[in-house]
């Protein structure tokens, strides 16, 4: 099933312009995101081929399967709660049956955890993109010679070095495993080509084995580290699939201010920590936000990204100290809300025969 055929066929029971326009934090160049929640015919549901979400290529036109969307409240999913309680002019279309849905049926204590969650996890996000741009990766990959090291007069270089140093090459040397030493070996070396090298090729992942003559000398010991090496494959896997699938236009943004962090991520950080503190203190959603001069300002990269890592620290002890003495129920009422996903999707299904 596609969006086009929820339209077309009038399953779609709520949609609502979400993101930063549904936030008053839209700028000329924001994009328009679309969330809403929609019905599967009666065969569908009741039978093998449930369907819990559906969006377009892109993921900004998202639209939640009814008891997808009710679970997900009742776990207080703050995306889902920011749908519920979209404001007016961001509501495209709303089916009657959604004045049934009160916040104050699902808001509770749960929203100090999944609010402060996802705030961390765009803290996370931001410092990730910060240390990427900080710390790029060369796009030449080094191979597992990189990580090699022999033992040289008092102390030890490196194996490139060290070849450098004698004019070998690394085809023309052999390794042999030293019994209880890990990851070291015996370093071989012969002109006439009798050894498998040290490694393969330039895509090895593992050293090469010699069998090594009893009579032939043993010119250094031989360290390779793995550990190393593995460290650095994930890191150089992940520094290139994010510079594939980056943002260009957030990453200019944030090569323009210059801080070296993902603004808009840490923009996200304030919003939903100040969000769950009003949960906590008024018991109600507000999703179109009162400060948006400061929230832009963060998104444009205005402050140092430690000054807002300490002011997000603060936020997160008000948040705290605000759910403690809220009267907030500890969890939402399970019983309550099944009850209610049940009727009304009956009620919804009935004016459709």
């Amino acid at each position: 099933m596609t969006i086009e055929e929820l339209r077309t066929k009038g399953w779609i029971i709520l949609e609502c312009i979400s993101g930063s326009r549904a936030y008053g934090l839209n700028t000329p160049t924001s994009d328009t995101d679309i969330k809403g929640v929609f019905l599967l015919p009666k065969e569908e549901y009741y039978g093998l081929n449930y369907i819990p979400q559906i969006a377009n290529e892109t993921n900004d036109i998202v639209f939640y399967e009814f008891n997808r969307f009710m679970e997900l409240l009742s776990v207080n999913n703050p995306n889902i709660l920011e749908l519920l309680n979209t404001p007016e002019e961001s509501i495209i279309y709303k089916n009657p049956v959604f004045e049934e849905l009160k916040s104050e049926y699902f808001l509770s204590k749960l929203c100090s955890k999944t609010f402060g969650k996802f705030a961390l996890s765009q803290i996370k996000k931001a410092k990730g993109l910060k240390k990427k741009i900080v710390n790029p990766v060369a796009k030449e990959r080094k191979n597992i010679l990189h990580f090699c090291y022999v033992n040289h007069e008092q102390g030890s270089i490196s194996l490139l070095k060290y070849l450098e140093l004698k004019n070998w090459k690394q085809e023309n040397c052999g390794l042999v495993n030293i019994p209880h030493m890990q990851n070291v070996f015996g370093l071989y070396h012969s002109e006439k080509k009798i050894y498998k090298g040290i490694m393969k090729n330039e895509n090895a992942n593992e050293i090469s084995l010699s069998s090594i003559p009893k009579e032939e000398k043993q010119e250094a010991l031989f360290f390779f580290n793995k550990d190393g090496y593995s460290s650095y494959c994930k890191e150089y896997r992940e520094y290139w699939d994010w510079v594939e699938k980056r943002n260009e236009s957030r990453y200019e943004n944030t090569q323009n201010h210059g801080k070296n962090y993902d603004a808009k991520n840490m923009m996200h950080v304030f919003r939903l920590l100040e969000m769950a503190i009003e949960i906590a203190k008024e018991e109600k959603v507000n999703v179109k936000r009162p400060n948006r001069e400061f929230l832009l300002k963060i998104k444009s990269g205005e402050f140092d990204y430690d000054y807002l890592l300490n002011l997000a620290n603060e936020k997160q002890k008000e948040l705290e100290t605000a759910f403690e003495i809220s009267t907030l129920s500890e969890k939402p009422d399970l019983k309550k809300i099944n009850k209610l996903t049940f009727e009304i999707r009956e009620k919804l299904y009935e004016k459709r025969i």
